[in-house]
């Protein structure tokens, strides 16, 4: 059994954070590749008719707090509903992880512990100094991934994969996509795991 998932995500995304373990251990179980693409949401939310957070109305504000509430019992993990660093601009975080993956490095695994560092250690993702401890909590080269991140090639990767995901229907994160298929939301990894099953 195996496959390849692309996985779009904002490294600021509490249930992007929800799912990361989940998918890390499906990856595993099913030897399928993964392609970790942070997305900019400043850009996905009006080209697909969502809203940031703070625009959205009082009764799906509310609707999010009480969803986190049971996902965070449901899955029993560790979460902090309102994070002292929330929001954060999410974009040096983004940057960091695609300089990760395009190394070949384990932007996976790098991506989890930034989401982990937003809604657990309530840390500052914004911050360079705390992204390059983030990287080495992971084994890899902090100073050289921050400094990579910051190079215009980068920001044009960025650019284009929010661009692509944009046209391929992504609408929100965590947006999982097998053979075209797409899937919303981290309470559909079982449907991925059947996806991948059948391939």
């Amino acid at each position: 059994m195996s496959g390849a998932i692309d996985y779009y995500l904002a490294p600021i995304s509490p249930f992007s954070y929800m799912g990361g373990e989940r998918l890390a251990q499906l990856v595993q179980e099913t030897g399928a590749a993964v392609r970790v693409l942070p997305i900019d949401l400043t850009k996905v939310f009006p080209a697909t008719g969502g809203l940031p957070l703070k625009q959205r109305s009082q009764q799906r504000q509310d609707y999010r707090m009480a969803e986190l509430r049971r996902w965070r019992e449901h899955l029993a993990l560790p979460l902090v509903l309102e994070p002292k660093f929330f929001p954060a601009d999410a974009n040096p975080a983004s940057l960091v992880i695609i300089a990760a993956r395009e190394q070949g490095l384990d932007a996976l695994a790098l991506s989890q512990r930034i989401l982990r560092a937003v809604w657990v250690d309530e840390a500052n993702i914004a911050d360079r100094a705390t992204l390059i401890e983030l990287a080495a909590d992971v084994g890899l080269d902090g100073e050289a991934l921050a400094e990579r991140s910051e190079v215009a090639e980068i920001a044009a990767e960025y650019e284009r994969d929010t661009q692509a995901a944009i046209e391929r229907g992504v609408f929100g994160v965590p947006t999982y996509v097998v053979d075209g298929e797409l899937f919303w939301g981290q309470d559909r990894l079982e449907f991925v795991a059947r996806k991948l099953r059948r391939n």
